[in-house]
């Protein structure tokens, strides 16, 4: 296993509801879909347990509550190119969220194979 740090990386966040749809599918679903088929390094989807947005209505999974549109946020971290990329696909896929994106440093471990196409893939511009 080798450690490296890249520094040419981002992190992007996609804030949307649990009922958000996208050709009547979950949007979450279509987004993970849409990086996938992309070819991202990866994603991940969580649900919140609690949450408000702009129009400050409280969603909570809360036994009292049970609200049926919970916080969802979707994760990828990838090249910087590669991110840019991503939010010019899944923008359109957004009528009420946000979208954030934050530079990070990957201390990734793989094999030496894995870690050379990691770097070449690095400098290679759009």
């Amino acid at each position: 296993m080798v450690e490296v740090e890249h520094w040419n990386t981002l992190r992007l966040r996609v804030y949307i509801g649990e009922n958000d749809r996208w050709n009547g599918r979950p949007l979450y679903k279509a987004i993970l879909e849409k990086l996938r088929a992309m070819g991202m390094a990866g994603a991940t989807v969580y649900r919140g347990i609690a949450g408000f947005g702009k129009k400050s209505r409280l969603h909570s999974a809360d036994i009292m509550r049970l609200s049926a549109d919970l916080p969802i946020i979707v994760e990828v971290v990838d090249k910087g190119y590669r991110i840019e990329k991503a939010i010019c696909e899944i923008k359109p896929m957004i009528k009420d969220g946000l979208i954030t994106v934050e530079p990070t440093i990957v201390v990734w471990l793989g094999t030496s194979e894995e870690v050379s196409r990691f770097e070449e893939d690095a400098v290679r511009e759009a």
